[in-house]
């Protein structure tokens, strides 16, 4: 029934005299009023914001008022209401202010999804979920194939259809920018072999491009997003999965249009082409019409009479459903309405008994059991529901379109879904309310056992004063800072009060007034207190024995502080309830721990200086063979730790802790020794003794020993990761701690060049480019080894000229492939070689490819480590710099017959400024690419 609508090109839809937007158009939060009735609001401006990580903004599709905001029925099969923005349109399409990129590639990735994401896109051809979740995946996610879903299998819609033969150029640069943001091996088109003409332009725009089109044969429903990634790619998903699992990300070409739309022209997504088709519609087609349009007007704008119509549906007839309202708004997903006669789509006939043919299993394209879910869902058994898979039905409405017993099944598996989940809100409501109550047990225990703690403190000190009666009676300084602080506080208090007395004009002002200055005097007493009990304090134990107390509590503190931070991010992961308490937990642990250093620092700086003694172990030696140890026992309980939550034991937990506890430990200890290395005397040289090995030369030898082993991992991890092997996420562990061991040599290595003592250089040659201002001028990577470099270089080239060889065979080999698939002589012997070639080839390129990405990353690091800036950073400022160079040099030409010699010779000055820091930059991404091998 795709003839109906395909004939024609896109027209504009109506433009009605309200507009009403549903704050939940996508899947996801709803998003969040930026508006309040009587707000006048211009085309284009955004008037929602997104209400969470997964939601999206919404924006006004044409100039008006803001008239109502409440609710108002929406697209939902239950037909019910929701929160609506409800806008009047004044009919002259004023727009807001707005412009694009024409070069998206000078933006970072971030910046690009920032846009997506206020643009308001959602996906086009599906559920609606938010675009920039999809397109913003995090560093250990591969994407390795790009799908474009084009294949519009359910009857009767034509929208991408039409918009693939009218724009293919923009729908294509809409897949340019998707893959600068997620960077695919491949990048595939997957068109349903019944739109010739949309296969011709999109066929046409692709040439000379990555992009594969891929014609699949017309069934359905292979758009669905797990079935078209086991058609084009052969890879499954598994129950429960993403697709970004198996390192595939599907997007819809309408979602590609509106991607283009937002970052090229700055327009938000404010309209969509739907397709408004049936017996019952005079002009059938697909028209741009702007969300928020209610139904009723585009059915008056396609000529439809409402005394012939039976039904009306949103969506296809499979996937789709009967609207009872029209009017409902288009919105977002809305890719059809279909007004149908009695003829055409007849009411369903009553329900009957179901039989137990299997007809409905046979055409799942999920492979569920329909049967079996039908009778869970019915009898809400949603345990045994869920055991079937219920969640990965995919909605498509092929088993009730067979079933002879009329069944609904589409609407029972609706209905169970819809339960599951606020089963599962209700488990999560209660499941915070316990934490939160366990939470709030905990501190009243801490705080009982340290009210208990206070008070054995009380008593012991009480002993030792009755006890001691040839001493001087003591002075508890701690308990008369404590009340000087809690006095300070309340002078605070009082002031405050005092303040919003007379600002408020009450009657009382002048009582607070002079109840804050008698607790002044209170406060100054009790300092008063706190200093004449510091100054008749005793002398203090040993300097020594208190550097070591506090350095212990300095370490017991700082611990406290990470653990109670990882445990505050943890809950703002889960959206927990309480973990606003957590990070003032740690924010208090901080101050503890910054509050004891300082006193460490203090007892340091009074300790009295040690007199000489006799010749001892060096502490800077004892101190490196703790921090080994250390540093050995933390690694090996971090893999006990690893190993067992990969077995899933129970002790799993336990491990980890140790392993944390272990670390803060090693924490310590390290930093004792960057202290003691500090702090230790220049050792005066010995004439007798022979001159020691070059530390660099060591150094160097460790760098290299650790990059090996980090490399061996990492390609360890891969073959894991490519096998589905169960212990690749243990494998990719390991990799990252081999690899903050190599980047630990490596600094060291740094550390140790640079402090190296500084070869003679020769004079620079003096040019005519403008002096570079010493203060600014680009640090010279000195730590770079330049044979290290040109050893780079050379393995950078023969890795690039063997992809470069193994890419092109397989290439021709694919397309040899291809050739003989098309002609009928070939025996299947024949192409079953030829694709083993293929796959042979194809596997040597990549290993190629892994090859040289892994060795232009370490580059890439080599470069942030020594410059503290990417490449791409480097990159950045160099091209920003020459841009800024030459729009000054355009404007001084520009201005050179009309402004005075004094304007002038300022922009003379600030062109000059501007050329020396083009040259600041040129030069150091000059530099940073010639020396670690990046030329070619």
């Amino acid at each position: 029934m795709k003839h109906l609508s395909n004939s024609t090109p896109i027209a504009p839809g109506p433009l009605p005299a309200q507009l009403v937007l549903p704050l939940n158009m996508h899947i996801g939060a709803p998003a969040k009023p930026l508006v309040a009735p009587g707000d006048r609001v211009l085309k284009g401006q955004m008037i929602a914001e997104p209400g969470g990580a997964v939601s999206a903004a919404i924006h006004a599709p044409t100039s008006g008022t803001i008239s109502a905001i409440g609710p108002r029925p929406i697209q939902h099969p239950s037909g019910m209401d929701a929160i609506c923005l409800v806008l009047d349109t004044d009919g002259k399409d004023e727009w807001v202010t707005h412009s694009g990129v024409t070069d998206y590639t000078e933006l970072s990735p971030g910046e690009l999804v920032d846009t997506i994401r206020h643009a308001g896109i959602a996906g086009m051809g599906g559920a609606g979920f938010p675009t920039s979740i999809k397109v913003n995946l995090g560093d250990h996610q591969r994407v390795e194939e790009l799908i474009i879903n084009a294949v519009e299998c359910e009857p009767y819609i034509t929208a991408d259809d039409r918009l693939m033969r009218e724009h293919a150029d923009e729908i294509i640069t809409g897949i340019h920018i998707l893959q600068y943001l997620l960077n695919p091996r491949r990048t595939l088109i997957g068109i349903e072999d019944n739109k010739p003409e949309a296969i011709s332009a999109i066929k046409r725009a692709c040439k000379g491009c990555d992009i594969e089109v891929r014609v699949v044969p017309t069934k359905y429903p292979s758009g669905g997003e797990k079935q078209i990634i086991q058609l084009l790619t052969g890879k499954e998903v598994q129950s429960g999965q993403l697709p970004a699992h198996v390192g595939v990300v599907c997007q819809n070409v309408g979602t590609a249009h509106a991607i283009k739309r937002a970052v090229v022209d700055g327009q938000p997504l404010i309209s969509r082409v739907t397709t408004l088709t049936g017996d019952g519609v005079a002009r059938p087609g697909n028209y741009e019409v702007l969300l928020g349009t209610p139904v009723r007007d585009l059915l008056s704008h396609g000529g439809v009479n409402p005394d012939a119509l039976e039904r009306l549906v949103m969506g296809g007839p499979m996937m789709g459903f009967t609207l009872h309202n029209p009017a409902v708004p288009v919105v977002k997903t809305t890719n059809c309405i279909i007004a149908a006669t009695p003829e055409e789509l007849p009411e369903p006939p009553e329900e009957q008994p179901c039989i137990r043919c299997g007809s409905c299993a046979e055409v799942c394209p999920a492979n569920l059991l329909p049967q079996q879910l039908y009778w869970h869902a019915k009898n809400d058994d949603l345990e045994k529901a869920q055991h079937h898979n219920l969640m990965d039905c995919i909605e498509c409405g092929a088993c009730a379109y067979v079933c002879p017993s009329h069944i609904p099944l589409v609407q029972y598996y609706r209905y169970a879904k819809g339960a599951v989940r606020q089963q599962a809100a209700d488990q999560l409501k209660a499941d915070k309310a316990r934490e939160r109550f366990e939470a709030r047990q905990a501190r009243i225990d801490a705080e009982k056992a340290e009210k208990e703690a206070r008070r054995q403190a009380r008593l012991e000190a009480n002993r030792k004063k009755k006890t001691d009666t040839a001493a001087a009676p003591a002075v508890d300084t701690a308990a008369l800072k404590q009340a000087s602080l809690e006095a300070s506080k309340a002078y605070k208090a009082a002031v405050k009060a005092a303040k919003e007395a007379e600002a408020n004009e009450a009657e009382n002002s002048a009582e607070l007034k002079a109840e804050a200055e008698r607790l002044k005097a209170v406060a100054d007493k009790a300092k008063a207190a706190v200093r004449d009990a510091k100054n008749a304090a005793p002398a203090a134990a040993p300097a020594e024995d208190r550097v070591a107390t506090l350095k212990k509590q300095v370490g017991d503190a700082s611990s406290a502080y990470k653990n109670a931070v990882k445990a505050a991010k943890e809950a703002e992961a889960n959206g927990d309830d309480n973990a606003a308490e957590l990070r003032a937990s740690a924010d208090t642990l901080k101050a503890e721990a910054d509050k004891l250093k300082a006193e460490l620092r203090e007892a340091k700086a009074n300790a009295p200086a040690a007199p000489a003694a006799a010749p001892q172990v060096d502490p800077v030696a004892e101190l490196k063979q703790k921090v080994g140890e250390a540093s050995s026992a933390y690694k090996a309980a971090v893999k006990a730790a690893k190993e067992a939550e990969a077995n899933g034991d129970d002790n799993a937990a336990e491990l980890r802790a140790s392993a944390d506890t272990l670390k803060a430990e090693a924490d310590t200890l390290k930093a004792e020794l960057r202290e003691a290395k500090a702090n230790a005397p220049a050792a005066t040289p010995a004439p007798a003794t022979p001159p020691p090995a070059d530390p660099l030369v060591e150094l160097k030898a460790k760098v290299g020993e650790a990059s090996a082993a980090y490399k061996a991992a990492v390609k360890a991890a891969k073959e894991a990761e490519e096998n589905r092997a169960e212990n690749a996420a243990a494998l990719r562990a390991e990799a990252d701690k081999l690899k903050a061991d190599a980047d630990h040599w490596k600094a060291e290595l740094r550390e140790a060049k640079a402090s190296a003592p500084a070869t003679p250089k020769a004079a620079p040659a003096t040019t005519d480019q403008p002096r570079i201002p010493e203060a600014t001028a680009p640090q010279s990577l000195a730590a770079v080894d330049p044979e290290e470099a040109a050893k780079r270089q050379k393995r950078l080239k023969g890795l690039k000229t063997a992809y470069n060889m193994a890419h092109k065979q397989y290439k021709e080999a694919h397309a040899a492939l291809e050739r003989a698939e098309r002609k009928e002589d070939v025996t299947a012997d024949e192409l079953n070689d030829m694709q083993r070639r293929v796959d042979k080839l194809k596997n040597k390129a990549d290993i190629a490819r892994d090859a040289l990405d892994a060795l232009v990353e370490e580059a890439k690091a080599d470069i942030r480590a020594h410059t503290g800036k990417d490449l791409k950073t480097l990159k950045l400022e160099a091209a920003r710099a020459e841009s800024a160079l030459a729009d000054k040099a355009i404007e001084l030409q520009r201005l050179r017959d009309s402004s005075s010699e004094e304007s002038l010779e300022a922009l003379n000055s600030e062109l000059k400024a501007l050329e020396a820091e083009a040259q600041i930059a040129r030069k150091a991404l000059k530099q940073a690419v010639e020396e670690q091998g990046l030329v070619e």
